[in-house]
């Protein structure tokens, strides 16, 4: 099957379906790459980085700082917090790639200081939410530091979109060998590769729309994994309890029909990422052929967490629980062991930083709040240390008037189920400050509500966030963990990253 040239990783953790507690996983199988990447090469390393989208954890992985696209991606962009790109939301009001977006933070992100570095730069696939919009400079707007651009206009999609190809509008249909957007990707990539300059190094950014909804897989794959389920373990179809009021709000247990949708959703999920197995497996054998692969790092990750029924709610994205904020990521390159795993946090901040480390380039010239994890997987290259603990930050989107479907629960919800199961409002806007090392595994959140509404876990003892423990914490515990986020919330580069 397609999972197979990826070895043990993407594959087995895809049957498995349940997030592990570590934070980053080395790629194993065609993936890896032993003692012989390390020896000098006079050119400096490619990079290829793989950005799927609303993919959640079943490996190790990493932390995104925010649990959705818009913002999410504008960190990976930038390696900074959402308090500092200013990117609130997918809407344009929300600073989604808008004028505001493109003269400030767009202008200072790591291709820019890539392409000063003479690599040879390429994009293709979804960029940010309102990417195209007449708003935010149409089609015409290709950001600073792309040599070749093939974004996406607008959201996910895999059939009847519009391309950016460099400026220039391209309309696609629905014919799966000229228009299935993850094929097309692919296919562009491994064109871009047989046509680089072989002196020069590459970064390749690609950015398919799997498993993103509406879900549409390849017509080989409709009928893949045809007897998967949502899995049923963990905090799947529990209630909410001591939680937020927007996750106490779900009906509890799940009707039959959501059950049966959920699975139905997952599965669809698992068909569409089958293709970004063979867009890497294509990958792959590309940079063995023209000999890159030994100089070559490719991570694989996403922009944001998702869950099918984790504590009744259907499907989406926005909370600040396990299942939203983990993310897949896999790495290989020279220097790196194969089959590694590194249990300190990586956040998705720490993407920009480090590929600018493998370039060489004086990290702390760029405006960053994240830092290299470099040292973490090639301690020969680099040393560093690991951070204590770091933020996760999120503002709630809601609408002025009630939901038609759902009146009796008012005003200011989003994202609304037709069982009134609502997955956004204004007031769930938090922060958390999230403690990771071997002595603690905490989660401590603040919602800006009515309520101060107060949420803690201790992830040592209670994996699925199943119990909120803020009314039997140590008070001392609580008032640490309350500085740190009020530290946080105002950091910027290195506060952000040595706050004690």
């Amino acid at each position: 099957m397609a999972a197979q040239p990826l070895g043990t990783g993407v594959s087995s953790s895809r049957r498995r379906g349940a997030s592990a507690a570590v934070s980053l996983l080395l790629l194993p199988a065609l993936l890896t790459c032993g003692v012989r990447c390390a020896e000098p090469r006079t050119k400096p390393s490619n990079i290829v980085l793989i950005v799927t989208d609303d993919q959640d954890v079943v490996l190790g992985g990493l932390f995104t700082v925010t649990p959705l696209c818009c913002p999410s991606r504008s960190s990976i962009l930038t390696g900074q917090y959402p308090h500092n790109h200013g990117v609130r939301n997918n809407s344009l009001s929300g600073n989604c790639s808008s004028p505001q977006w493109q003269k400030g933070p767009e202008s200072q992100a790591f291709p820019v200081f890539l392409s000063k570095l003479e690599y040879q730069t390429f994009f293709a696939g979804k960029y940010l939410n309102q990417y195209g919009q007449k708003d935010a400079g149409h089609v015409g707007h290709i950001p600073p530091g792309w040599d070749h651009w093939h974004a996406l206009v607008g959201n996910s999609q895999y059939y009847n979109y519009s391309l950016s190809v460099n400026g220039k509008e391209e309309k696609h249909g629905d014919n799966y060998g000229d228009d299935y957007l993850t094929d097309l990707i692919t296919n562009r990539s491994l064109t871009f590769l047989d046509n680089r300059s072989p002196q020069l190094p590459f970064f390749l950014l690609l950015s398919p729309p799997a498993p993103h909804a509406p879900w549409t897989a390849a017509p080989q794959h409709q009928k893949d994994y045809a007897d998967i389920k949502a899995p049923r373990d963990g905090s799947f179809d529990k209630p909410g309890k001591d939680k937020h009021w927007l996750l106490r709000q779900p009906a509890n247990p799940m009707t039959a029909s959501s059950l049966t949708y959920l699975d139905n959703a997952y599965r669809k999920r698992w068909q569409t990422l089958a293709s970004v197995d063979d867009m890497v497996e294509k990958l792959v054998e590309k940079l063995k052929s023209i000999d890159e692969l030994n100089n070559t790092y490719i991570f694989y990750t996403s922009d944001n967490g998702y869950h099918t029924g984790q504590f009744s709610l259907p499907i989406d994205k926005r909370q600040l629980y396990e299942f939203d904020i983990r993310v897949p990521l896999l790495v290989r390159g020279p220097g790196i062991a194969p089959n590694q795993t590194v249990e300190a946090p990586v956040l998705n901040i720490d993407l920009a930083p480090t590929i600018l480390d493998i370039c060489g380039f004086n990290v702390s010239l760029a405006n960053v709040d994240g830092q290299s994890f470099l040292s973490q997987m090639a301690p020969s290259l680099r040393n560093g240390t690991a951070r204590p603990f770091f933020l996760v930050e999120h503002t709630g989107e809601g609408h002025l008037t009630s939901d038609p479907s759902c009146p009796s629960l008012g005003p200011g919800l989003s994202q609304c189920f037709p069982d009134c199961v609502c997955e956004d409002a204004y007031n769930n806007t938090y922060a958390c400050v999230r403690t990771l090392d071997s002595s603690q595994n905490l989660q401590y959140c603040e919602f800006a509500d009515s309520e101060s509404f107060v949420e803690m876990y201790d992830l040592k003892s209670d994996p699925h966030q199943l119990e909120n423990i803020v009314k039997k914490v140590d008070p001392s515990v609580l008032q640490v963990m309350n500085q740190r986020l009020i530290k946080l919330q105002s950091c910027q580069g290195q506060s952000c990253r040595g706050i004690q």
